[in-house]
Parts: C-alpha cells; sequence; structure tokens
C-alpha cells in the first residue's frame, strides 16, 4: 500500500515584481481586492505590499470588463476579500503574464507526510506526492524533507538505483509523481 504525502500552500507567495518606489523586488499580496467601477465598465485588482518600502501595488484581476460578464459570485467574492480567490488569481497564468509577475514559493508550503507508519525496516516504500496548489519544487527536496534524509544522500540513492522516480527528481515540477524507495 502506497503512502500519500502533499505538498500544501501554507500562505499566499511573493510577488516578484520590481518596485516603482524603490529598489525592492518582492511583495506580499495582502489578500485585499480593489474594485472600481465606471458605469457599466469594472476592474479589479489584487493589491500587494512592497517588502522593502511598503509601497502598494495593483495586480490587474481584470479591466475594462462590462458588469454583465462578471458572476455575481465573483463579484461578492471580490468585495468580500476571499483569500481563497486570492490563490486562485496568483495561480492563473494570464493574470501573471498580463501583470508581467513571478512567485516566490520560498516559506510558503509545508510538506504533509501523514503520520508516522510502522513498517518492515527492510521493505520497499512506495511513495505517492500529490500537490494541491501549482507549487514549483525539486522532487530531490521533498523527498529528502519526507525521509528525513540529507539531498546528497536522496542524489546517492537515486544514482545507486535504491530509489526509483516516476519522473526526474532533479528539475522542478510543479505536478504529482511518485517514487519507490528500496531499502
Amino acid at each position: 500500500m502506497p503512502t500519500h504525502w502533499a505538498v500544501v500552500p501554507t500562505c499566499l507567495p511573493r510577488v516578484v515584481r520590481r518596485c516603482h518606489a524603490c529598489t525592492g523586488d518582492r511583495f506580499r499580496t495582502t489578500g485585499k481586492f480593489r474594485v472600481n467601477a465606471n458605469h457599466k465598465l469594472l476592474d479589479a485588482w489584487l493589491l500587494a505590499l512592497c517588502e522593502r518600502c511598503g509601497d502598494t501595488t495593483r495586480l490587474t484581476v481584470f479591466e475594462r470588463t462590462h458588469v454583465r460578464s462578471v458572476g455575481h459570485e465573483l463579484l461578492d467574492r471580490l468585495h468580500d476579500n476571499d483569500p481563497r480567490l486570492a490563490a486562485e488569481v496568483l495561480q492563473d497564468g494570464t493574470v501573471r503574464r498580463r501583470n508581467r509577475i513571478a512567485l516566490d514559493w520560498d516559506g510558503a508550503w509545508r510538506l504533509d507526510t501523514g503520520p508516522p507508519q510502522h513498517r518492515d525496516p527492510a521493505a520497499c516504500v512506495d511513495v505517492r506526492v500529490r500537490f494541491t496548489a501549482r507549487i514549483p519544487v525539486r522532487p530531490v527536496r521533498l523527498v529528502a524533507e519526507g525521509l528525513t534524509l540529507p539531498r546528497a544522500e536522496v542524489v546517492r540513492l537515486l544514482d545507486a538505483g535504491d530509489l526509483v522516480p516516476s519522473v526526474p527528481l532533479r528539475a522542478r515540477r510543479a505536478s504529482d509523481f511518485a517514487f519507490t524507495w528500496r531499502r
């Protein structure tokens, strides 16, 4: 029976973008939205604060959109500053391209390995890793953290064939994968 791990966000990621007021390049999203109406056209922004100077920047969610094309549910979520909507907006590739931003996930996720399971130390361990959000991270780091081994040891296990992954573990991934550890 395979063991299941989950990569779970703990907070909103930082936004990587140059600050217009200082030389900073990291913004903390507040999870707050600003909605502006001009007759029947709506604009919506996600607000973020520069970590260095505190200046506010607006990340465009949509602009000059007719009020009828914005659903009541979405409008209510914007007005309520729904934190899940903020996470969805940051994960949206169109929004990231439109605003020319990248996301910095350092310190914004954790690996849930579940309760400790008592197994035969000589047996193989099958692990399935599931991502609950698109968090780019090197699988070698996840395996090392989950097995409480140094990364160099995980690389040695890979090279020796004692760790058999379903995908290459050295490049960043943001999607599910599995591996078998032959002890």
